[in-house]
């Protein structure tokens, strides 16, 4: 993949992207959830192996964007979109591609733990089983490098056969990272990753993040932007289905070009 210079938001400014290299185009993209449009024309190329943040009220389309790029929203009945989403010059929303292989592509880590009734190590190895490994030392690699890229190996690694359910919270979500992680994934989505955590177990999930990114490309939705001022690289400010802003994270904080990104960095629009 050759570096782009500029990627152009929809108001047709310029972004200085310079020697990034892209994971991902966004191409006139909407989504309607029967005849409500609930994504209006957003284009965007997210660079790769950095954090981008996705900002906004509630109810402005984040997280629903976010799971287009694991096709999730197929899952509602309702939900027709149009446009393109290209994953390292792949088309995902074609026919032909295989939404489960696109799954184990991009993994995702939700609002709230959710880790399987299963054992911590069944819960890593889970991807992995279903993909048709069943090689012990395979597994057993696998599990353990997992594990240690979610940074909880030195808690767990000798309890693996307990239930992961016997986890704290962070723990959980930590684990939760590794599940999705040990299917090697180009792309990781984290929706409100620490929403439901204490500052402790965020401080480490944060502290996650920051390595992960060394290795895959990571989008993450968050209503905390001191949160996204911390861990991003990159930030979206997104209101009523528009991506109003794109931009390093320090220009967008210090520096909006737009006054609505500003009104709801500042407070004054919730």
């Amino acid at each position: 993949m050759s570096s782009v210079n500029v990627v152009m938001d929809h108001q047709n400014r310029q972004l200085n992207l310079a020697n990034e290299q892209v994971a991902i185009e966004v191409s006139n993209w909407n989504l309607y959830y029967g005849q409500k449009k609930a994504l209006n024309n957003v284009n965007m190329l997210l660079p790769e192996k950095r954090v981008t943040a996705f900002i906004g009220p509630s109810g402005c389309g984040k997280s629903t964007l976010l799971r287009c790029f694991n096709r999730m929203n197929d899952l509602v009945d309702s939900v027709r979109t149009e446009g393109s989403i290209r994953l390292h010059g792949r088309e995902i929303m074609d026919k032909s591609q295989n939404v489960s292989v696109l799954r184990r592509q991009v993994g995702m880590v939700f609002q709230k733990p959710n880790p399987f009734p299963k054992s911590i190590y069944e819960n890593v190895a889970y991807g992995l089983r279903v993909r048709g490994e069943n090689n012990k030392r395979v597994l057993d690699d696998k599990v353990e490098h997992a594990l240690k890229g979610g940074a909880i190996w030195d808690e767990v690694k000798d309890r693996l056969q307990d239930l992961a359910s016997n986890l704290s919270g962070g723990q959980q979500q930590r684990l939760c990272i590794a599940r999705a992680l040990a299917t090697d994934p180009e792309l990781l989505l984290f929706d409100e990753p620490t929403s439901a955590l204490d500052p402790i177990a965020t401080a480490a999930i944060e502290e996650l993040v920051r390595e992960l990114k060394k290795r895959v490309t990571i989008l993450i939705v968050t209503h905390n932007m001191q949160q996204a001022a911390r861990v991003s690289d990159f930030t979206a400010y997104m209101y009523l289905g528009e991506m109003i802003e794109f931009g390093k994270t320090d220009e967008i904080f210090i520096k909006p070009k737009d006054k609505r990104t500003e009104d709801y960095i500042t407070g004054r629009m919730g």
